[in-house]
């Protein structure tokens, strides 16, 4: 490999390694700004200054004429789709961290790497043992982490259990919709219409104040400037560039980054028994991601990739 191509590599590793820790710590921002405002206050807030930050970049791709004649499909119209599953992981995520710690939101949430390709399987979609040997170990590790003694999980467990179902499913409509219309004013528009429905939840079961919002002014600037809209910008404009193994191992480490973040700014301790259970489930992600990467094929053809630049 060449010498520029290696720090090329490297610099799309570290950043990817800021992307996850970015929103490794949005977990514990979304726990702390419920101290002063309700869970939907905080995420239409959030998304909609997230869906703000991305503005300038979706003026800039109207100006791309090659952009919107490869358009299959409106802009508005995939926004809206894919707005409503990401208000509703979102929602069940949020509210969950009202029952749960920010670390064990964040190993439970990182399921969806799992979920996501055995859910394709309804839709045609093919595969692999990777993907079944890391659910095995993911449903393992979840039980350590989340199942009492008595065979029962916790709420705030359960709800992001199935959070974590939605945003598999909300990764499954990006895939599907991401190629026919513009992904910089898709991502705009569903973080617009998942605020925007948040804040009208919020308006008929929450008691939104403006000394509330005001205290959790720092954690919803976070949520929303710096995990959503920095975040997500950061992930696309890296991916392009970053090697899929080294992109597919670092956004996975979101999850220990939200442990270490409740442990350091929560005060949030989890016993053996979870530690264990969020190793098993770390390793059943990574696995998941990676299995397609260590066929002979796919070694090969990467080593052939690495020749070639």
């Amino acid at each position: 490999m060449r010498p520029a191509k290696s720090a090329q590599t490297l610099r799309a590793d570290l950043l990817l390694l800021l992307v996850a820790a970015i929103w490794g710590f949005g977990f514990v921002a979304q726990r702390a700004g419920m101290d002063h405002v309700g869970p939907y206050t905080f995420n239409g807030l959030r998304f909609l200054l997230g869906g703000c930050c991305l503005i300038p970049l979706a003026l800039r791709s109207t100006r791309q004429p090659q952009l919107q004649q490869r358009a299959q499909m409106s802009a508005l119209k995939a926004g809206c789709l894919a707005g409503l599953f990401l208000f509703a992981g979102a929602t069940l995520q949020q509210v969950g961290l009202q029952y749960t710690t920010a670390g064990k939101a964040g190993f439970i949430t990182g399921l969806y790497v799992i979920f996501v390709p055995i859910i394709g399987l309804l839709f045609g979609q093919r595969t692999n043992g990777g993907t079944w040997a890391g659910g095995l170990l993911a449903v393992a590790g979840l039980y350590l982490l989340s199942i009492q003694g008595t065979l029962s999980i916790s709420f705030g467990d359960l709800l992001e259990t199935i959070g974590a179902l939605f945003w598999a499913c909300h990764v499954l409509v990006l895939g599907y919709l991401s190629p026919r219309t513009s992904a910089i004013r898709l991502a705009m528009i569903q973080f617009f219409v998942c605020g925007g429905l948040s804040l009208l939840v919020a308006i008929g079961l929450e008691n939104i104040s403006g000394a509330g919002i005001l205290q959790a002014a720092l954690p919803i600037f976070y949520g929303g400037v710096i995990s959503v809209g920095a975040g997500y910008t950061l992930q696309v404009v890296v991916q392009r560039k970053a090697h899929p193994a080294h992109a597919a191992i670092l956004l996975s480490l979101e999850s220990p980054f939200a442990a270490l973040g409740g442990w350091l700014l929560l005060h949030e301790l989890l016993s053996g028994r979870a530690l264990i259970g969020c190793l098993l489930m770390l390793a059943g992600m990574v696995l998941s991601q990676l299995w397609p990467l260590l066929q002979p094929r796919q070694i090969a053809a990467a080593a052939a990739d690495s020749q070639l630049h």
